[in-house]
């Protein structure tokens, strides 16, 4: 991390911490990766497989949690240093529900497979646009935050627009595709279900974006506007 600090030792363990956070991003990704697998394919045993590790998430969320306090009551922390804290903590809880929609994603298909003897003929194509896209926007989330730069960080918030105009036009033509063929109502809300949660990792790519501009250039810029947000950082 940049502006080395007067402790040694603290300088460590804010290393440390961020190597933890890239290692649970990591497993998220690779949740994402075989979530999307999972759907492509129909495919019950990967999905299972996406289920059996957010136990991992899970975990590492809380072990992360625990460090973090352990090193804020003992270096009670002031300025940048708190601001990166904080935003260690608020990613760290956004990787682990970026697990959840994974999860969630497994699930879905694994009720599609249960329910749909057909699963092949609903629309499940259509949703890896969107699945790449929200991959991709965690990647390079991650990646921003690995070096505190407010420029990718400003990128991802970009992007994120291209993904919630994915979500919307997979939804006209899931509805369009219930309307033609009634039988296909109920998985094809699992399906929807799906976009909802790919959508959420967009999401959650984003807010690792805004605590990487809170951090360096402690500006709050939750909820404004991407050129309220511009002006915010120059």
């Amino acid at each position: 991390m940049p502006e080395k600090h007067l402790s040694t030792q603290f300088d460590s363990e804010l290393n440390s911490l961020s190597s933890r956070v890239m290692e649970l991003g990591g497993l998220a990704e690779s949740q994402i990766r075989q979530a999307v697998y999972a759907l492509a394919q129909f495919n019950g045993d990967a999905a299972r497989k996406v289920v059996e590790t957010e136990v991992r998430v899970n975990a590492m969320e809380v072990e992360i949690d625990r460090e973090l306090a352990s090193v804020i009551g003992r270096r009670q922390p002031t300025a940048r240093d708190l601001r990166l804290l904080m935003a260690i903590s608020k990613t760290t809880a956004n990787l682990e529900r970026v697990g959840d929609e994974a999860e969630k994603i497994a699930r879905m298909v694994i009720s599609i497979i249960d329910k749909s003897g057909s699963v092949r003929a609903l629309p499940s194509t259509e949703l890896r646009v969107a699945a790449d896209l929200a991959s991709d926007q965690l990647r390079k989330a991650l990646d921003a935050f690995a070096r505190l730069d407010v420029s990718a960080a400003v990128a991802i918030l970009r992007g994120d627009d291209l993904l919630d105009e994915e979500f919307d036009g997979f939804v006209r033509k899931l509805i369009t595709y219930m309307m033609e063929d009634p039988r296909t109502i109920s998985p094809s809300l699992d399906l929807l279900f799906v976009a909802k949660a790919i959508e959420r990792i967009g999401d959650h790519a984003k807010n690792i974006a805004e605590f990487i501009i809170y951090v360096v250039k402690g500006a709050d810029v939750r909820h404004l506007p991407l050129e309220s947000i511009q002006a915010a950082i120059e």
